[in-house]
This record gives structure tokens, C-alpha cells and sequence, in this order.
């Protein structure tokens, strides 16, 4: 199983993020939930402070790529094995980025990963 970080977390179970939150624990993933506001996405806590060492192997996001920028050098730092980037979250800047530091990305979604068994 993967640690997951999901970037763009919502306690509002009609968003996406929400429902890939719900989805990963479904299929035995650890989730590290990050967003704006504290709460919870069922039983997974909203972390609101970054945390410079957690363990991830995926991160899968669900916030726009202006958004994205603030947060390029945290996600490098992790060394994650990939990046996700779920639909309207594409971004060719930090995908190059990404690249240039050997990590993988992909523009997909984690809910259909999932489905198909590609996750």
C-alpha cells in the first residue's frame, strides 16, 4: 500500500478530494489529508501545517496550478515517487520541475487509478 498525501483536502463530501480521501482508505492506503482549513474528510483528519517529514510515496492533487507555486520546493522536499495531477490540476511548469528532480508525475486521476487497479 502507498502513503498518500491528498493536496487539497475538503470536508465537503461532494469535492473530489473528498471522495479520493474516502476512495485510497477504501483500498488500504495511508492518507495524509492537507488543506486550507481544519476538519475532516471522514475519519481522516485536515492536517493545516505542512509537515517537512512525512513519509509519502504518492501525492495526488486537487488545487489549481497557481496554488501549486507556493507549495513546489515543500513537495520536492518530500521526495515522493509521484506526483498525481487529477483533472484542471495540470501544470507543465511544475511537472518539468518534478523532472528535473527524478520524480515521476502523471496527469490522472486517482479515483480511476484506483478503479481500474492502476493506482
Amino acid at each position: 500500500m502507498k502513503n498518500t498525501l491528498v493536496i487539497g483536502a475538503s470536508t465537503n463530501p461532494d469535492r473530489y478530494s473528498f471522495k479520493a480521501i474516502q476512495s485510497l482508505r477504501n483500498y488500504g492506503h495511508f492518507v495524509v489529508a492537507f488543506g486550507l482549513r481544519n476538519g475532516s474528510a471522514g475519519d481522516t483528519e485536515i492536517a493545516t501545517d505542512w509537515n517537512p517529514n512525512w513519509e509519502i510515496d504518492t501525492i495526488t492533487i486537487y488545487i489549481n496550478p497557481k496554488l501549486q507555486v507556493a507549495f513546489y520546493a515543500a513537495i520536492i522536499a518530500l521526495k515522493p515517487k509521484r506526483v498525481l495531477f487529477n483533472p484542471g490540476t495540470e501544470n507543465p511548469e511544475f511537472a518539468a520541475l518534478l523532472a528535473a528532480n527524478s520524480i515521476a508525475f502523471e496527469n490522472a486521476c486517482t479515483l480511476v487509478l484506483l478503479s481500474i487497479g492502476e493506482y
